[in-house]
């Protein structure tokens, strides 16, 4: 069945090595001329932690209503934006991410299903540099502790969503062109209608519900539960988990169903 989740998952395991050399490739090309080269992996993150740290440390001085004393609230608003922006970059780049290879997608030995699996590999990678610097910053402000550790187990419904709209998205970019410039929009957008910049409890109390139980609002309260050292809401991360899995399953078989047109399209 094309529909089951394993066998889904262990196309993608049978091909790793594979998928591993284009995500390793798809990196280095981002960073290639650049002065530092790969190290803007550290850069640019670092940068960012900086400009928040002095942002609303020092001229907001923004407190979350549920900030432990000495937390500061710029490491809050980092833990959420790590996990957002692992699904926001992967969605992103994934209409593009099988027309840019059309010659890997006439190839009728070569897996293009993984193909939509690259933009959500260099994200990952990405947002695990950003997880090092988000427990060096835990370790500097001496706010480390044991939890932490369950952060990238948090955020694999957001991975999962994240590779099924990939899946979608790559499919619907190799016909409509447009997905490049709608889908950036619709992540802008949904960077300010999720909980990142704003706990869910300072939205009315009539649009909490969509905040807690969609997939985003789930996640991220979650990873910033485990930052702050509070319980988490399994329950709600449970719904997120099953919801996304739906998603990936859809999204591949999608992907699936489109993909014979691929080659005629490109």
């Amino acid at each position: 069945m094309i529909l089951n989740p394993l066998r889904i998952f262990a196309d993608i395991w049978r091909h790793r090595y594979l998928l591993g050399q284009l995500i390793k490739r798809d990196v280095l090309l981002r960073y290639r001329g650049a002065m530092f080269g790969v190290l803007w992996i550290f850069i640019s993150p670092l940068l960012m932690l900086a400009i928040f740290a002095f942002i609303f440390g020092q001229i907001f001085q923004a407190r979350w209503p549920q900030q432990d004393a000495g937390m500061p609230f710029w490491l809050l608003l980092y833990s959420g934006l790590i996990a957002f922006n692992v699904f926001a970059e992967t969605v992103s780049r994934s209409p593009t991410s099988v027309r840019s290879y059309p010659n890997f997608v006439k190839k009728i030995i070569f897996p293009v299903s993984i193909l939509p699996v690259v933009p959500l590999g260099a994200a990952l990678v990405h947002g695990g540099f950003n997880f090092l610097i988000l427990l060096a910053a835990l370790t500097w402000t001496g706010h480390m502790h044991a939890g932490i550790l369950l952060f990238p187990l948090l955020i694999v419904p957001l991975v999962l969503l994240a590779l099924g709209l990939s899946w979608f998205l790559s499919a619907w970019g190799v016909f409509i062109k447009d997905m490049t410039q709608i889908v950036p929009v619709f992540v802008q957008m949904l960077l300010f209608l999720s909980p990142v910049f704003y706990p869910v409890g300072a939205v009315p109390p009539s649009l909490r519900p969509f905040y807690q139980y969609n997939p985003l609002g789930a996640v991220i309260e979650a990873s910033r539960a485990v930052v702050i050292d509070q319980p988490v809401e399994w329950g709600a991360w449970g719904v997120a988990f099953g919801f996304c899995l739906g998603v990936s399953i859809l999204g591949y078989a999608f992907f699936q169903h489109s993909r014979e047109e691929f080659a005629d399209a490109l």
